[in-house]
């Protein structure tokens, strides 16, 4: 089991760091070198997935990166759409930060079916869109308001209410190339009385973010701009090797 064996490596030994693939067209110029600086970052797991997908070969590119890497592919569904035998697992996200039923529960049970001809691993996630200064790509999809990352009473409420439901992760996200990550003080206030796992991506651009999320409750951190962007797999090699070395 994917997930069992990731929640293992991060109780016996250190926080887990996920890579994001964006796969759109967009990045088929570079997913190859995308791919490749990854293998040898020491990254723990490949998240794939977008807000927005621009034509259909969500499943060509999936089956590209799964056969290009040994590290387990998990599925980050921006709709029903993204939905490929070919990966390992999917992060069952419902948009509980939200109120639009479309993410909340009508595309997990388009996908429902799908996923469990597939048989693919589901990792039940409750996802919580924080807000920035700017609008994010899954703020304009989802037609949803984020979450007031100042407001952590409201956000813990959500939290709670996810680990209720039976989530086995609550993903905190401000979306990507967001030029804000999570507040540390919120995922230490969060950390401090979940008993669930805390996933935290978007503005995890170097590494004093990284650590300072990992140290403050993160279990999961996510990057996915920065693997775009980076042309030295050093720096992501850094971040990953000081990541790891944090234990909670």
């Amino acid at each position: 089991m994917i997930f069992q064996g990731l929640e293992e490596k991060r109780l016996s030994n250190r926080v887990q760091s996920l890579a994001l693939i964006d796969p759109d067209k967009k990045n088929d110029s570079i997913l190859t070198e995308m791919i490749k600086n990854i293998n040898i970052s020491k990254f723990d797991a490949i998240l794939v997935g977008g807000s927005y997908i621009s034509d259909n070969n969500f499943d060509k590119r999936i089956q590209i990166i799964k056969e290009s890497t040994d590290l387990p592919v998990i599925i980050f569904p921006g709709d029903s759409n993204q939905i490929s035998s070919a990966a390992d697992a999917i992060l069952y996200t419902s948009l509980l930060s939200g109120r639009n039923p479309k993410f909340l529960i009508e595309e997990q049970v388009k996908s429902s079916q799908l996923i469990y001809n597939y048989n693919l691993e589901v990792i039940p996630t409750g996802y919580l869109l924080l807000k920035t200064d700017k609008k994010s790509a899954v703020e304009i999809m989802s037609e949803t308001t984020p979450l007031d990352m100042d407001n952590e009473d409201e956000v813990l409420s959500h939290a709670l209410a996810a680990q209720y439901l039976g989530k086995k992760v609550i993903f905190l996200e401000t979306g990507s190339n967001s030029n804000l990550s999570a507040k540390e003080s919120l995922i230490k206030n969060l950390h401090e009385i979940l008993d669930i796992p805390i996933m935290v991506g978007g503005g995890i651009k170097d590494l004093d973010t990284a650590v300072n999320i990992a140290r403050n409750g993160a279990s999961y951190i996510v990057i996915g701009t920065l693997i775009e962007e980076c042309q030295d797999a050093k720096i992501l090699k850094d971040i990953n090797e000081a990541v790891h070395m944090i234990k909670h």
